[in-house]
């Protein structure tokens, strides 16, 4: 399975790090290696000084497909979740000053928790979803589907053409703002809307 990335996907975001908007979505992807599961820990490694919390709806790949219109891309997924997209901010930053790709910095083994996965059936309006962060009960990232630049069809389209979409297949959606640090003894709980779907702990 893969796990796509979509950076840049809230305006405000895109302010609080001072990035320019992209014209199109801007695609990164996470090996599986990447992937935490049922809530165990976050393992802080001794590569990095600064890793950031980056939380986002996840959506998961229910079919194979390419070249996929947004008309047509609701039938391609069938369940969303939360995901935190964990950046060592400190190697992205060096290698963006140097023009280089930061796939080290998000890529990085347990850099991907995820959550359960829930049926779009619980979910009406996919373009009205609230979703929570907290860090030590503290509120640190809220965000609503609704203020997504490019919302989940056009994300599913636009990676398909470029990259086979397979059953399995998990795609990130973009974080909204309030990304910050992490360190060790630090507990994260996810929330969407109501519903707590993440809680783990920074060892």
């Amino acid at each position: 399975m893969k796990i796509l990335c979509i950076g840049r996907n809230y305006a405000d975001h895109i302010a609080e790090l001072q990035n320019e908007v992209p014209d199109e979505p801007v695609i990164f992807l996470k090996p599986d290696t990447a992937l935490i599961k049922n809530n165990d820990p976050f393992y802080y490694p001794d590569f990095t000084q600064e890793i950031h919390h980056e939380l986002e709806i996840i959506l998961r790949i229910s079919k194979e497909g390419k070249n996929i219109q947004p008309k047509f891309a609701a039938n391609y997924f069938d369940a969303i979740g939360l995901g935190i997209d964990f950046t060592a901010r400190d190697l992205q930053s060096k290698a963006k000053s140097k023009g280089l790709p930061w796939d080290l910095a998000k890529g990085f083994n347990g850099s991907a928790p995820v959550s359960e996965f829930l049926p779009l059936t619980d979910y009406p309006d996919l373009k009205n979803i609230n979703f929570i962060l907290r860090l030590n009960q503290e509120i640190k990232q809220q965000g609503n589907t609704s203020l997504m630049l490019h919302p989940f069809e056009n994300i599913i389209s636009y990676i398909s053409r470029f990259i086979l979409l397979k059953k399995g297949d998990i795609i990130f959606t973009g974080t909204p703002k309030g990304v910050g640090p992490v360190k060790i003894g630090d507990r994260l709980e996810g929330f969407i809307e109501d519903k707590k779907v993440l809680d783990f702990e920074i060892k």
